[in-house]
């Protein structure tokens, strides 16, 4: 194979560079091509521009200047500590980035046939988003869910919604991401129980829950237990997936929210970090050996409209994760070290005025989120500051993934802003102000201690309320908002509405679900969860055989309710 640039042989450099900081280099990038050489190739890639160019794997500096700026210690090559430039060797040449259309609406039926239309137009993930009950830990029948039954996701109440949702949908063959944090164990425990009765071997299952509950309470506000509780569950989730399912990723850590509710970059950086952080030490306190548990905790980014920032952000994030879980906690395995993150474009940018723009910014921010060298990805739709997309607008949205990878030639090569001055100085930069960040946190006894005084959640909310004023002063611009703005802005797209048909069909479907299960057995099940709530041991096996008992998702959590009890922000501060 090609070096990574031809200059990296020869050629004008910055001076003479100290002897051993050029064999490092050299011994480094030696690696790296008989790495990226041995790692297979798609096939139907193509690795030359439009002007028939060939394009090398990774493109990097001489040796006289990789010395010069430190380039092992920093950056290194793909693939190699500190992850700087992307976790695999050949990112894109070999695999694209999973597209994962965040879907879910209405019954489980009708989300299972959004499922099946976005896998026949080439998606190639699942990832489900439960309606605001579900969120909540209640039935769809609960006096409150009423009004809010499939309208921002799908009703998951029991195990056999669950059935329902995936129905004729292989469930060994297919990665499945589902987005609930509060509830995570319980819907969990309904996903296996499903995956069981299709046959499926816990071991083959393979996907990720969101199941980030530190978040919660800092930004998007659906936790339903206290945080030490709540800490303790997500760790009986590590746990079960570390001694159960090799597959699974039991933890996305998520900045997503935190973005949305108007951190910065930064901020979202830090405060996502020193979540995943909490819960490495939660699991080490567990038992767990880094290494066994690592390598499966993942990641979930907003990818906003500031181009080179997000581009920047992914870059340090993936430094400072490296070099914490090798340095602090004594991880030795290269994959305990290595950033795996989903994206998301940035839902709080899109406009209700002049909602095709929506569109460009989508585009943008996705393309950012690919150069950062994410693992999935979720386009927005034009339509879902309005309401739930529909079939038309989410196609668009996936369409645009599919251009930017067979279209712009960005998949071809590695961190292909690498060695830019102004994205490598954005990166040190947020790296320097991401430990600064840190070291505040420490002081105030860590990320959970933080949280619980409502520290974090002030430093966001004074940011979200900086940059809200710019808006209104016009110091910055959004297109269709407070410039170029329309008095007619066109014609509104159809939007997807839910009816209140599905919240009745529910319930009835709940009523018989709890008609013709065995008493017994499920009053058996109830207990045994709490019996395992009260007694410190790991509730997920509890929680599976209550799924199969047919226990629904309300008596679940009110049963974990019952012994761990409920919280309100405000109380400890």
């Amino acid at each position: 194979m090609t070096p990574p640039h031809e200059a990296m042989d020869g050629g004008p450099g910055g001076g003479a560079a100290p002897a051993d900081a050029r064999e490092a280099f050299v011994a480094s990038r030696r690696q790296f091509e008989e790495q990226a050489a041995k790692a297979p190739a798609r096939p139907d890639g193509h690795f030359e521009t439009l002007g028939f160019t060939p394009l090398d794997v990774c493109y990097g500096p001489t040796p006289e200047e990789a010395a010069a700026v430190d380039y092992v210690g920093k950056l290194g090559f793909p693939g190699q500590f500190p992850f700087t430039r992307g976790i695999h060797p050949n990112l894109y040449r070999g695999k694209l980035w999973t597209m994962r259309q965040f879907a879910g609406f209405g019954s489980a039926a009708d989300t299972n046939a959004r499922y099946k239309y976005l896998l026949e137009r080439g998606q190639t993930g699942l990832s489900v988003a439960f309606d605001m009950p579900t969120l909540m830990g209640y039935d769809s029948d609960h006096p409150r869910a009423e009004g809010e039954v499939g309208k921002c996701g799908v009703a998951v109440a029991c195990l056999a919604d669950m059935e329902r949702l995936f129905q004729d949908i292989p469930l060994g063959d297919v990665s499945v991401s589902m987005t609930i944090n509060g509830p995570a164990a319980v819907i969990w425990a309904f996903f296996i129980a499903a995956a069981e009765k299709q046959g499926v071997a816990r071991a083959r299952l393979s996907g990720t829950t969101q199941n980030d509950i530190l978040k919660e309470y800092q930004a998007q506000k659906e936790y339903l237990f206290p945080p030490q509780p709540s800490l303790r569950l997500v760790v009986d989730t590590i746990e079960f997936a570390t001694n159960e399912l090799p597959r699974w990723h039991p933890v996305s850590i998520s900045g997503y929210h935190i973005r949305e509710a108007g951190s910065t970059a930064l901020q979202e950086l830090v405060f996502t970090l020193g979540n995943g952080f909490a819960y490495v030490e939660g699991s080490i306190e567990r038992g767990l050996d880094v290494d066994a548990f690592a390598p499966r905790l993942s990641f979930f980014w907003n990818s906003h409209s500031d181009f080179f920032e997000e581009i920047a952000k992914f870059r340090a994030a993936r430094r400072i994760w490296a070099r914490r879980l090798r340095d602090r906690y004594g991880a030795k395995n290269p994959r305990s070290m290595q950033l795996k993150f989903h994206t998301q474009t940035a839902g709080c940018s899109l406009t209700a005025q002049q909602p095709e723009n929506n569109i460009v910014r989508t585009a943008f921010q996705a393309l950012a989120a690919v150069m950062g060298g994410t693992q999935s990805l979720h386009t927005n739709s034009l339509d879902e500051t309005l309401a739930l997309p529909t079939e038309r607008s989410v196609k668009i949205a996936l369409r645009t993934q599919q251009v930017i990878a067979e279209e712009t030639g960005v998949p071809a090569v590695v961190d292909p802003l690498g060695g830019s001055w102004f994205v490598e100085s954005l990166t040190d930069r947020m790296e320097r102000e991401a430990e600064a960040y840190f070291a505040r946190l420490d002081k105030l006894g860590g990320i959970v201690a933080a949280t619980e005084k409502g520290w974090v959640q002030r430093e966001i909310g004074e940011a979200s309320y900086r940059l809200q004023r710019e808006y209104e002063q016009k110091k910055r611009r959004i297109v269709g908002v407070n410039a170029y703005v329309e008095e007619d802005d066109g014609e509104r797209p159809d939007i997807l509405k839910i009816d209140e048909t599905t919240a009745r069909e529910q319930r009835a479907h709940l009523a018989k679900v709890r008609a013709r299960r065995d008493r017994a057995k499920h009053a058996r099940a109830i207990e045994a969860v709490k019996d395992a709530c009260r007694e410190g041991r790991n509730v997920m096996p509890l929680l599976i055989e209550a799924a199969h008992a047919d226990a629904t998702m309300g008596e679940l959590c009110d049963a974990m309710r019952e012994v761990f009890g409920t919280w309100r922000e405000g109380r400890e501060f």
